[in-house]
């Protein structure tokens, strides 16, 4: 969970007369907006928080008026890739509900994370709204809040992070995120165990990272799960 300073790389875009795309998927529109940090084109996953509900694959992209014109009459027409009427129904179902979501979606993340940042199994935790992120300044700076995504680091390491996993009940098994349900992943054992160990931590995915996308359950019953799942890890 490391950030980047739209505004500055903004400049340094502008000055070389390079065009900044800016992924947003992770903040959404309500948590951050990149065009007016500078960025020229801003790409968001609808699949995720957009449409927030697991059930929609789709992807937007935001631009000015004459970019994207150009995306539809051009790129849309080669290579298709439209929305099914069904699929562009379940993302506009979920926008109205996405301010909602989202400060539901912060604050658990935030109870969560301070949870996990006093139990003596975790070795370190990573979420922007801890003073302890290194980038905890320049999420409050350009962002109005810090996310629902929660990273951090099982003391255990491997098996641990097997452990947890197979442990917990209310967390849902899953590599997406976004879902109004919290998704828990273990990388080194799921996604990346195929990747050389030496070269998944050249990656930053360590034996022990566990990846957390909070859900809006409430956050009493996200903590109590993840406390009878880290007491059944050795």
């Amino acid at each position: 969970l490391t950030l980047t300073d739209i505004a500055a790389v903004a400049t340094v875009a502008r000055q070389h007369g390079l065009p900044l795309v800016v992924d947003n998927t992770f903040a959404t529109p309500y948590l951050q907006q990149p065009l007016a940090l500078g960025a020229d084109i801003v790409v968001h996953s609808a699949t995720k928080y957009l449409s927030g509900h697991g059930d929609a694959v789709a992807g937007v992209v935001v631009g000015r008026r004459a970019f994207i014109a150009a995306c539809r009459e051009a790129t849309l027409a080669d290579f298709g890739g439209a929305l099914s009427p069904l699929t562009a129904y379940l993302v506009l179902r979920g926008l109205p509900t996405l301010a909602l979501r989202m400060e539901r979606h912060c604050a658990n993340a935030q109870r969560v994370a301070a949870y996990l940042s006093q139990h003596p199994k975790v070795a370190w935790v990573r979420y922007p709204g801890l003073p302890s992120h290194p980038q905890h300044a320049l999420a409050r700076r350009q962002m109005r809040g810090f996310g629902g995504m929660v990273c951090f680091e099982l003391a255990g390491g491997l098996a641990a992070g097997r452990a947890l996993l197979n442990a917990v009940r209310l967390c849902t098994l899953a590599v997406s995120l976004g879902d109004v349900r919290t998704l828990i992943t273990h990388p080194a054992s799921t996604t990346h165990h195929q990747v050389p160990a030496e070269r998944r931590r050249a990656m930053g995915i360590t034996d022990g990272l566990v990846r957390l996308s909070v859900g809006i359950e409430d956050p009493d019953d996200i903590v109590a799960d993840l406390e009878q799942a880290l007491d059944r890890v050795p």
